[in-house]
């Protein structure tokens, strides 16, 4: 009997142009699966752009298509915990893809080969396509490593590296991390800035990197980047961000490996993710503690 296909879970709003973008990458990737959750409208203003982009979606004839079409809106970080607690609850595995990010032919099946590796293997929690120069270790020769530090753009999971994160905030497991013994910045201060900032800001993925730091998991990253990123806006903070980020052009997917490698994080990962994201975070950290009381 053959696998299971592995869904990709797709979280739209109203953009149409970058989706398009995004679909025409999906479809040279060939998912067999796809569930799209699109977002509400937040009024009059953006109701015709939201419309369009469901239109773009329903227009879909390469894959299977199971549409969630919100009628309020939630917002990127609550319509992403539901979206994926609802595929996580029908399927083993997944990929997650957002509408602004673009990946090159081959990114689904070489996630989709590492996901099928590692099923049985508690210690590894995620896969994604995306790495970046500034905290890719030097020494790989081709082959993907693992980082502790976990990853939000084109990322694999299973159901049971997903369960318990709706049940803590990213600060909750922030402490729990930090009860491990984990310094907080650990991978970079902008990780406790995010958690502080999570539920103002309607956020999401702080919180997917401190469930795997909460619980010592590791997270695969391929050799060199299968994704971009193309929804940076024009604003200072993002387009400070679309610089410092940006990949170099990029190249064909990496082969599937002949020998995965044995889960162990790189000795260099936590180096270069604190050069890459630097900052003054014990500060920080003090008035994170002081409102979960533990300070």
């Amino acid at each position: 009997m053959p696998p299971e296909p592995i869904p990709v879970v797709l979280f739209t709003y109203a953009r149409r142009a970058h989706l398009a973008r995004v679909l025409a990458a999906l479809e040279a990737n060939a998912p067999p699966l796809l569930y799209v959750f699109a977002d509400g409208s937040k009024g009059p203003d953006d109701a015709m752009a939201v419309g369009q982009t469901r239109e773009l979606i329903r227009s879909i004839n390469w894959c299977e298509v199971r549409l969630t079409e919100r009628t309020t809106n939630l917002g990127l970080g609550r319509n992403v915990l539901a979206g994926v607690g609802e595929v996580a609850s029908r399927h083993d595995a997944f990929v997650v893809w957002e509408d602004d990010l673009v990946a090159v032919p081959g990114t689904y099946a070489w996630i989709c080969a590492a996901l099928r590796q590692y099923a049985g293997d508690s210690r590894v929690m995620s896969v994604t396509g995306w790495t970046h120069p500034r905290v890719t270790p030097g020494d790989l020769a081709g082959q993907p490593y693992f980082d502790g530090r976990a990853e939000c753009w084109v990322w694999g999971a299973w159901s049971r590296s997903w369960r318990g994160m709706t049940e803590q905030s990213a600060l909750q497991k922030l402490a729990a991390a930090r009860a491990r013994g984990l310094d907080p910045a650990a991978y970079g201060a902008d990780l406790p800035e995010m958690a502080a900032a999570e539920e103002r800001q309607n956020t999401w993925a702080v919180r997917w990197l401190y469930h795997h730091l909460q619980q010592g998991g590791l997270c695969l990253r391929p050799p060199w980047s299968m994704v971009e990123h193309i929804g940076f806006d024009a604003s200072a903070t993002n387009a400070a961000s679309a610089v410092a980020w940006a990949n170099p052009p990029l190249r064909g997917a990496p082969p599937v490996p002949a020998a995965w490698p044995e889960p162990g994080e790189h000795p260099r990962c936590r180096e270069l993710w604190q050069d890459a994201n630097p900052g003054g975070w014990r500060r920080q950290w003090r008035r994170i503690a002081r409102r979960l009381g533990r300070a």
